[in-house]
């Protein structure tokens, strides 16, 4: 007679049934490790593959002289040559750590200022509107203050970089504590949970998820603005990724500067992913991701 154990106590087919039964076909049935892996890679790789036909369909069509619009084969073998030389990875080194720097600053300015707005309602009416004409604000516009204030120097960047990203992340925490269920929090009152241990217990893990996205949005925007900053401040004795754009366009070097766009482009798919494994890795925890179909 077939069984099957559920902790620890033995049960006939017989008395397998509804949500059990559907749990153990489920796993039966589920799609090993290497299909889901090939289910979320092949997607990818075929917008890849449409991405670089439409690229030499065009450079075919002779819109523009090779000089201005080189091929994907030019520009993959310059990237090739880029990857191995000491400029990348110097000035990769300098873009990192002004982005972990900048959007550090501005994670800690948006989770005291979002749980400051959420919790006060005196704030909330002075404030919450203004953080969100904030974000909506192009971080280029701020430049000419960053520069007058900082001249060109990292300073600036900073400034521009904490500007860019807190709103959003300031956003996030807002939202997610706005749909934190009162029930939870007045169980939590219930149970002895007051101040900073009602924030750390109930209300913050509550709301992780809408903070997540809120990090992921903040991040884009501190990409952003770090990259519009390289641009336009070029500190002579600091190489960047920003800065090598610059000098590749000056210098007219159209594979480089498509090869640094490429850089850039593979630097923001890396992290998008790591916050793509955080969001999973929380919805696993509360229950709401389906193991058999990711």
């Amino acid at each position: 007679m077939a069984s099957d154990t559920l902790a620890g106590i033995p049960r006939t087919d017989a008395e397998i049934s509804g949500l059990d039964a559907l749990e153990i076909a489920g796993r039966e049935k589920g799609p090993s490790r290497l299909r889901r892996t090939w289910s979320a890679t092949w997607p990818k790789l075929a917008a890849l593959a449409l991405a670089i036909g439409i690229w030499q369909a065009v450079v075919w069509t002779g819109w523009k002289d090779p000089w201005a619009l080189p091929g994907p084969a030019v520009v993959f073998a310059d990237l090739g040559h880029y990857l191995v030389s000491p400029a990348l990875w110097d000035g990769l080194a300098t873009t990192a750590r002004r982005a972990a720097v900048g959007f550090a600053a501005a994670v800690a300015v948006g989770l005291l200022l979002g749980l400051a707005v959420a919790r006060v309602k005196v704030l909330r009416a002075a404030l919450g509107s203004m953080i969100t004409a904030l974000q909506t604000m192009p971080s280029i516009a701020w430049f000419p203050l960053a520069i007058l204030l900082f001249q060109l120097s990292e300073q600036a960047i900073f400034f521009v970089v904490v500007l860019g990203a807190a709103p959003s992340v300031a956003n996030g925490v807002i939202h997610g504590v706005d749909y934190v269920p009162p029930l939870l929090v007045r169980a939590g009152r219930n149970l002895g949970a007051r101040g900073l241990g009602l924030y750390r217990y109930v209300i913050a893990p509550a709301a992780l998820p809408a903070i997540v996205a809120g990090l992921k949005q903040g991040w884009a925007f501190a990409w952003r603005s770090l990259m519009a900053g390289e641009l336009l401040v070029v500190i002579a004795t600091r190489t960047s990724i920003g800065a090598q754009l610059t000098y590749a366009r000056e210098l007219n070097e159209a594979p480089r500067l498509m090869a640094i766009m490429i850089v850039i482009l593979v630097v923001g798919l890396l992290v998008d992913s790591a916050f793509g494994a955080a969001d999973k890795a929380i919805r696993r925890r509360w229950g709401v991701l389906d193991q058999a179909g990711n």
